[in-house]
């Protein structure tokens, strides 16, 4: 008989907003919003569950953030603290298992199968493990999913937030599941909920014991996969950071986003992330690839391959390049959005030219202050021109 996997799926709570007041300690129990400039086009990066009552989420433009709570304490994003935090934790995954599939730079999935043994055979004693020690060397709270697959494990860790800790076993998975709403269900997004409703299925027992024929009119050929889900299977393994080989940043919007210049702030947002991790880490990328997921839960990808580099003006420009290529034949609400940097080398490796190229150097030298700057000040202290 096959070995049943064991997933954790550890998610930091509210991660930028609680590094703020883990810095800023006065700052603990106050509406938080991490973000760009309200009196411009920044946009809400994270909340604390305080600010969250008010309504304000991640992705909101900023001056709606602060309609909504007029007296939230706004802090700028710190790129380099979160990353420098962020390296730590999972350090610590990897005290637990070499099977790890960091998601972001606040979430992982870690594949203990092979190593569980270690605690007695005792995943529950695992994950309190890593929550601990996250907490002891961090100060930060994480909330944590345990479950036979990706899927589960990922829901387990939303279940109970913030500071959760949720198992999902085989024995007990139809029980969780059933009675939350078909939402939960990946795949499944604000349209297809919709049409989901419209023909009576609420929950996700209401899903399961439907008919695939009947989910094929909603889901089509992803009928299958969507049923499977509801059933709690999932077959899909933990990806090593060595399979991934890419560095990412990805927003999930609360509610569907069609404005443009909305999607542009969060994705130059992203790039800046992404290009002050490849430089922190001494890295150069050679492809990078949008993640655009439709409000009907359709996802497609946009990919560009150049000369490694990790300058953010070049990443910028090949990034505003494809968005636009996509805006103008594809354009439409989106629930997602996401970079990425793939084809990683070591920083200054491949083939090297008899002349340095003067504009790439200067364009390396503007990064070095920039970073500089923003690392001292926050990562809206300084802002690039278009």
């Amino acid at each position: 008989m096959k070995k049943l996997k064991q997933i954790i799926h550890v998610d930091m709570d509210a991660y930028f907003a609680s590094v703020e007041i883990l810095d800023f300690p006065e700052l603990k129990g106050k509406a938080v919003i991490v973000g760009g400039n309200p009196k411009g086009r920044g946009v809400v990066s994270a909340a604390s569950y305080e600010a969250r009552k008010y309504g304000v989420h991640s992705a909101m433009p900023m001056a709606r953030a602060v309609r909504l709570c007029p007296n939230g304490i706004i802090r700028p994003v710190r790129m380099s603290r979160y990353v420098e935090l962020s390296k730590q934790i999972h350090k610590i995954f990897h005290d637990f298992t070499p099977q790890v599939e960091p998601l972001s730079i606040d979430e992982a999935f870690l594949d203990v199968t092979g190593t569980v043994h270690l605690f007695d055979n005792n995943i529950e004693k695992l994950g309190r493990r890593i929550k601990s020690d996250i907490k002891e060397k961090t100060g930060l709270t994480a909330s944590v999913g345990i479950a036979p697959n990706k899927f589960l494990a990922k829901l387990a860790s939303d279940l109970d937030k913030p500071d959760g800790f949720v198992v999902i076993t085989e024995a007990n998975k139809q029980q969780i599941l059933d009675p939350l709403p078909v939402s939960k269900i990946w795949g499944v997004g604000k349209v297809t909920n919709k049409a989901l409703e419209d023909i009576g299925i609420k929950t996700i027992e209401q899903l399961r014991t439907t008919p695939v024929s009947t989910l094929s009119k909603v889901f089509k050929n992803q009928a299958g996969d969507i049923l499977l889900l509801a059933q709690g299977i999932d077959r899909r393994i933990v990806e090593t950071e060595h399979a991934a080989k890419s560095i990412s940043a990805e927003q999930t919007f609360s509610t569907d986003v069609k404005d443009k210049d909305i999607l542009l702030s969060v994705l130059h947002a992203q790039v800046e992330e992404v290009s002050q991790r490849l430089r922190a880490e001494q890295l150069q990328a050679r492809t990078i690839t949008l993640k655009l997921r439709y409000g009907d839960f359709r996802t497609i990808t946009r990919s560009t391959t150049f000369e490694p580099t990790n300058t953010t003006k070049t990443l910028l420009t090949q990034t505003q390049q494809l968005f636009d290529k996509w805006h103008k034949k594809s354009a439409a609400a989106l629930r997602l959005l996401g970079f990425a940097a793939s084809g990683l080398s070591p920083e200054g490796t491949g083939q090297k030219l008899l002349f340095s190229d003067p504009e790439d150097e200067k364009q390396k030298k503007i990064d070095e202050v920039y970073d500089k700057i923003r690392n001292k000040f926050g990562d809206d202290a300084l802002k690039r021109g278009n």
